[in-house]
């Protein structure tokens, strides 16, 4: 049998499929599992996928995995399940809720080879550790910032001030987002990416694909949270730091299944000033 598992949606939530990956083959060990997302690169070296296609890419794909074969399509959206909707469990588990599958583990699996570690690790060398930072997500280019889902600068400005001595600060960034000073930038490959996330000593990330990646590869990081929520997308590995309580009540005429717009509609904002949005003192200390 082949099963058909369909990702829609950005890279974070393709490493997270990863964790759904070891649960279809716990279920169906005999079956072929072939995986079709945005990002087949998150796949390499996973031995619960037999092919992993990018959308757009899957060339004679029906007639060499659909046509008179036993098949299973999996390619529901778990974004849309009520207990996803309502913040009751993590994605993982509404995942296998929703195609009966046994829950194991909310961690996906990323794995690098030794030749990825060395040919991309000799690029981030530094004579001091590192301290990585992810502090935008999303592919926005107009909107540069999101209150809803990134670090303010205050934040980042303190942990520059307090760490730059001692470590080498990286941001890991897309070309169209912010870079900040005393920070150095860095927008590189995901493989790569991922090779330097393992070098990292201390890491200050965001709910988009940096913690994720860190989750899988079993690194322990400070991660931010603003409008999601940890229950749903973040991994007991990491310390969590909620947003502070809302100062202010925020418009939400247009909110739907959510309550905020994660690219951060300014009729949203919940707070006074960005000032009242985290405690910093508990970051650092977090950091430490």
């Amino acid at each position: 049998m082949n099963v058909i598992f369909q990702i829609n949606g950005g890279i974070g939530k393709v490493i997270a499929s990863t964790a759904v990956c070891i649960s279809i083959k716990q279920k169906y060990p005999d079956a072929k599992l072939i995986v079709v997302s945005g990002y087949p690169e998150v796949f390499l070296g996973n031995k619960n996928v037999d092919r992993a296609f990018a959308f757009g890419q899957q060339s004679y794909f029906h007639q060499e995995y659909i046509q008179n074969q036993e098949i299973m399509v999996l390619a529901q959206e778990p974004y849309l399940q009520t207990k996803h909707i309502k913040s009751e469990e993590h994605l993982v588990e509404t995942w296998c809720d929703m195609y009966d599958l046994p829950f194991i583990q909310k961690n996906g699996e990323l794995y690098l080879t030794q030749r990825e570690r060395d040919f991309f690790g000799k690029k981030y060398i530094s004579d001091k550790p590192i301290l990585l930072i992810q502090a935008n997500g999303g592919a926005d280019a107009e909107q540069k910032y999101s209150w809803a889902r990134d670090i303010p600068f205050f934040v980042i400005k303190e942990v520059v001030s307090q760490y730059s001595k001692d470590y080498h600060i990286v941001q890991i960034r897309k070309e169209n987002q912010l870079s900040y000073d005393g920070v150095t930038s860095v927008t590189d490959s995901f493989r790569s990416l991922l090779c330097l996330i393992e070098l990292s000593q201390k890491r200050l990330l965001i709910d988009s694909f940096g913690q994720h990646a860190s989750a899988a590869l079993n690194l322990p990081s400070t991660v931010l949270w603003i409008a999601n929520n940890p229950t749903v997308f973040g991994y007991d590995i990491h310390t969590n730091i909620q947003a502070l309580p809302e100062t202010i009540n925020p418009e939400l005429r247009n909110s739907y299944l959510s309550k905020f717009n994660i690219m951060g509609d300014p009729l949203e904002f919940p707070y006074n000033n960005e000032l009242e949005m985290f405690d910093v003192n508990q970051i650092l200390q977090s950091l430490k």
